[in-house]
């Protein structure tokens, strides 16, 4: 009896556990429930958006489109870069079954060097089986057609055209226009920098030198884009959305490409560079640094041969040396210093001295600095000074003025710092001051130094546009103006008229200098090339119009006191340079002209005549070949 009671509470007692058990099991599930139901809530209405926005992220893509590029013309509306398509062979690798067979087919009837085709498989691994592969770029129509004849026998196997950046003058423009070439990875560094990666992602060439890199926000455009449905191997099913790319604008130059082509015909190889500015707004009407190089070979990528030849081509074609070619000015500075001692009363307009072939500092027992005339030049005034050119006239203002304030006017008239050339690719050269030269070469700035700098030498460089901006700073009688390419700019799809001209950059002024100081510059200037004893008198001989200039003869290396410069005996490179600064006609220019020839020897006997070409060229050409 009580063994059955005892078994009867134990069961009442697992009974009663049971119950717990499946009570505490019931509300356990139904907690479980509660919190899926909540969790699915959340999901599917709360993180709806959210989930749509992935969802579609992996089911639509946005392709970007490239903008086409702006063109480039003359000032006449001749083009100077325009885009020309370009043709492919390109190879679908999924529709293609036999590889090896197609490829050895396709060079049965094209040549295909094996670089191509090994260029051909290291694209092929690294893209996807259904996008295009090009094989050949830039067929020729010969090319073009026997593939079409034969292209019904390899499925998969395409001629697609692309547009690719064409200079139809080559060389000639080159050093102005620059080129566009393939993006690497320091413009991409660079335009990760600028924040404007977003807008080259479907982009493939980028402006690298001249008009090409410095209006490059310009030319290119803004990139459109696409957005398309894609599958789970990111091939293309449809377009749901398209926005088209704004080409870049138009732009067009000061330059006129006839003057430009004869400038560069005028040079005919020869080491130097021609500077031609239109004293109306000192647009540059052209721009020449010879010899120079076809920038196509970069824009479809020049070999590495090819480009090491350039590298290495003693004459630099790859520099522009209108504006990165550094010289000792010479005597085409001597007008400025001129109107500079004028004003600082170092001078006067009826200064006169003796010049016997030498200057020696006073009370120094230093070597003369001589003369270019050995036996001197006798009786000199300042408009005499400029005329032939008398060096010891200039040692004398140097003396007296100090290198203070030689480098104070010089940099005035645009010496020692960039002319505002839009383009990249210039140097500041060099105004001499004490301070570079401490900074420079750790040592004082002594007396000697600067008489040298009185003629243009010494530590004193300048480049031929900044000889020639300082001209027209004489041109204006003050006036400081950016000499400058850009003149307008066209809205894609307006008709060349339709111009919008480029805002100026101007500097401050030389104010205050009376109009006589810069009468005596003219007057010299023009005596130089039409006075009985101008140094340039042969080169301009028997004209029909009045001109001015200045002529220079940069020292390359120094002789020793008793020494003679002989250019027959000395190696070519160490000749002196020739150089030329003028304008014409006087009394209303329209052209400033600046030449710099590299070791031809003496400026007036050497770039005189170039010039002087220049000016009849410009000035009495028939009306129909007028360069404004």
């Amino acid at each position: 009896m009580l063994r059955k009671r005892s078994k009867i509470r134990d069961y009442r007692e697992e009974s009663r556990l049971f119950k717990a058990r499946a009570v505490t099991a019931f509300i356990v599930i139904i907690a479980s429930m509660c919190v899926l139901l909540a969790n699915l809530y959340h999901i599917q209405v709360n993180q709806y958006q959210d989930y749509k926005t992935r969802s579609n992220d992996n089911r639509i893509k946005v392709v970007p489109i490239a903008p086409n590029r702006g063109l480039i013309y003359d000032r006449n509306g001749v083009l100077l870069a325009e885009n020309r398509p370009v043709f492919n062979l390109e190879i679908i690798p999924e529709q293609v079954k036999d590889m090896s067979a197609t490829i050895e087919g396709l060079r049965g009837i094209l040549t295909i060097t094996d670089e191509r085709v090994e260029r051909f498989e290291r694209d092929r691994r690294r893209t996807r089986r259904f996008n295009a592969i090009p094989l050949l770029t830039q067929l020729t129509e010969e090319q073009v057609a026997t593939f079409s004849v034969h292209q019904h026998k390899f499925p998969g196997v395409n001629v697609n055209a692309t547009l690719k950046r064409h200079y139809p003058y080559g060389e000639i423009l080159t050093h102005v226009i620059g080129y566009v070439s393939r993006i690497n990875d320091r413009d991409m560094e660079r335009l990760i920098r600028e924040e404007k990666e977003a807008n080259y992602q479907a982009t493939r060439d980028i402006g690298k030198l001249g008009i090409e890199r410095y209006y490059e926000d310009m030319l290119h455009g803004t990139a459109g884009y696409q957005e398309v449905e894609v599958n789970s191997r990111g091939r293309v099913i449809r377009t749901l959305k398209y926005v088209p790319p704004t080409p870049g604008k138009d732009i067009v130059l000061n330059l006129d490409i006839r003057l430009q082509n004869y400038l560069f015909n005028l040079l005919d190889g020869r080491r130097g560079s021609a500077v031609i500015l239109d004293p109306d707004d000192n647009g540059v009407l052209g721009m020449v640094s010879s010899p120079s190089y076809d920038p196509n070979a970069f824009v479809h990528g020049i070999s590495g041969k090819a480009y090491r030849a350039l590298l290495n081509d003693k004459n630099r074609p790859l520099v522009n040396r209108a504006t990165l070619g550094i010289y000792p000015p010479a005597s085409t500075i001597k007008p400025f210093l001129a109107v500079a001692a004028l004003q600082e009363e170092v001078i006067t307009t009826r200064t006169t001295r003796n010049d016997p072939g030498y200057w020696r500092i006073p009370n120094s027992n230093t070597r003369p600095f001589r003369d270019w005339l050995r036996w001197g030049h006798g009786k000199v005034d300042v408009v005499k000074s400029i005329e032939e050119s008398v060096d010891t006239f200039y040692y004398q203002i140097a003396y007296d003025m100090g290198i203070d304030r030689i480098s104070k006017w010089m940099k005035m008239f645009g010496f020692g710092d960039f002319t505002g050339i839009d383009i990249h690719e210039e140097s500041r050269a060099n105004m001499p001051t004490r301070e570079w030269k401490m900074a420079r070469h750790k040592t004082p700035w002594y007396q000697g130094d600067t008489i040298p700098v009185g003629i243009g030498q010494g530590y004193w460089t300048a480049t031929p546009m900044q000889i020639a901006k300082a001209t027209s700073v004489l041109v204006h009688r003050g006036e400081v103006i950016a000499p400058h390419l850009l003149r307008a700019t066209i809205d894609n799809g307006e008709r060349f008229e339709r111009q919008e001209l480029a805002e100026i950059e101007t500097f401050p002024p030389i104010t205050d200098v009376p109009n006589k100081y810069w009468d005596i510059a003219f007057e010299g200037m023009y005596l130089v090339n039409h006075g009985n004893r101008g140094t340039a008198r042969r080169a301009f001989a028997n004209m029909d119009y009045k001109t001015a200039g200045k002529s220079g003869t940069a020292q390359v290396f120094g002789l020793a006191e008793e020494e003679e410069y002989d250019a027959d005996e000395i190696a070519e490179h160490l000749r002196d340079h020739a150089l030329y600064t003028g304008f014409a006609p006087l009394d209303d220019p329209e052209i400033i002209v600046t030449v710099v020839l590299e070791n031809a020897g003496g400026g007036s006997s050497n770039g005189g005549p170039v010039v002087r070409e220049i000016f009849d060229k410009v000035l009495m050409s028939p009306a129909e070949e007028a360069v404004k």
